[in-house]
């Protein structure tokens, strides 16, 4: 007597296959397999599904058959499958040829079985269908064996869902982590780097104290030689010592403004209005005469929070390396644009000779400079002052087009 006409059999074999049944986390298919198999097995049917259903369309997670490549998906409309998830019951059709009510069976079957996959919480996510392709009727026991593995695949698909879920938390939990643990880092850095800034400014400021008392001393000596009467040669020799002794009094105070902290003074200020007013004592300096200064607002009011005399400071140093940079008659540009953005950015533009590129990456550098009388802290100091304040300078420089400075600093929210 076969399996199938011996109920108890039938059943030991069911607890059997359900005991060696273990479900590993992320091993879905194969476990779902098994399943597949088993009830096909124990009901005596040609063929056995375990399907998720979503949004109108099932798909085959298993098979008992071979079905081939590839995902294997289908519509739920009209089919018998389709009355199960709408019934959210079982469904035994012995034949389904003579009762087309339910919906249409697969190609070349014709008595149907099928089973809801329901979760702990109540959802019908699925089902285990199993086809035969003679009609046949099928007892309560075997609905209630095939009920048993149903139990069994919709925990197991749940708790895999609940599995990826987690992994996709983990994973954007990691990457937090990550950017948070970079940011942190981040932050450690700029203190530590703060800190070393702060103990070499100290460091400087001690130093150029102690040098500046002694060379005022050697100034004021070759100050009073001015009043006697010397040879030309030793003229020649006391000029010269007064020049590299007022560029060493320079020196000393750019690096003594290059290593103290930017302690700002902020207010707010209207950018179109701050290069205006700034631009006409800038045309009268030295370095301006005989050069044309195109100023070219933006169209709206951008307004900034900064310190008014730093931040001119640092327009006075671009403007007037502009005008260093071309001959007379030539032509400085200053263009303030925006991006729309929250950031205001303020262009001075020369048509001199391009910038080396192996110059350009060092401009900013302390103590680089390509002038023959320049401390080479013009630019840092500059630098310094736009990072205080939360902006960005760049410069850019190419053959036949010139070179833009640019400042970019965050303006104020309207």
């Amino acid at each position: 007597m076969s399996l199938q006409n011996q109920p108890w059999q039938r059943e030991l074999r069911a607890m059997a296959l359900l005991s060696t049944l273990n479900y590993r986390t992320g091993k879905l298919n194969s476990y779902l397999d098994n399943i597949a198999r088993g009830v096909s097995e124990l009901i005596g049917v040609d063929w056995s599904v375990v399907t998720l259903c979503q949004e109108g369309f099932e798909k085959v997670l298993a098979s008992s058959v071979d079905m081939g490549e590839g995902e294997h998906i289908y519509s739920l409309h009209g089919q018998l499958t389709g009355t199960v998830i709408q019934m959210g019951c079982s469904l035994a059709v012995e034949d389904a040829t003579e009762n087309r009510e339910y919906g249409e069976p697969p190609e070349g079957y014709r008595s149907y079985l099928g089973i809801p996959l329901r979760t702990a919480q109540g959802e019908v996510i699925g089902t285990i269908c199993s086809f035969h392709q003679q009609p046949r009727k099928f007892s309560k026991e075997e609905m209630q064996i095939v009920e048993l593995f149903a139990e069994r695949a919709a925990t197991a698909i749940d708790h895999y869902h609940l599995y990826e879920q987690q992994c996709k938390f983990n994973h954007v939990l990691e990457a937090e982590v990550e950017k948070r643990t970079a940011q942190l880092r981040d932050a450690q850095n700029q203190l530590v780097e703060q800190e070393r800034l702060a103990a070499i400014g100290e460091f400087a400021a001690i130093i150029v104290h102690e040098i500046r008392n002694p060379l005022t001393t050697m100034m004021m000596g070759l100050k009073y030689f001015q009043k006697t009467i010397l040879v030309k040669a030793a003229q020649e020799r006391l000029s010269l010592s007064l020049d590299e002794g007022s560029r060493l009094q320079r020196l000393l105070g750019e690096i003594l403004l290059y290593a103290k902290p930017q302690i700002l003074q902020l207010c707010e200020l209207d950018v179109n209005e701050f290069i205006s007013e700034l631009l006409i004592s800038i045309r009268e300096m030295p370095e301006a005469l005989e050069r044309q200064i195109e100023f070219i607002p933006i169209s709206s009011t951008v307004k900034i929070l900064a310190d008014k005399d730093k931040l001119k400071q640092v327009f006075i140093n671009i403007v007037r390396n502009a005008c260093e940079a071309i001959s007379a008659g030539n032509m400085v540009k200053c263009l303030v644009e925006t991006d729309g953005k929250n950031k205001v950015a303020i262009n001075v533009h020369n048509g001199g000779e391009a910038i080396p590129k192996e110059v350009l990456s060092k401009l900013t550098q302390p103590f680089f400079s390509t002038k023959a009388d320049g401390t080479g802290l013009g630019l840092a100091i500059t630098k310094r002052i736009v990072n205080a304040h939360g902006g960005e300078l760049s410069i850019q420089s190419e053959s036949g087009c010139g070179t833009t400075v640019t400042v970019q600093l965050p303006t104020l929210s309207k």
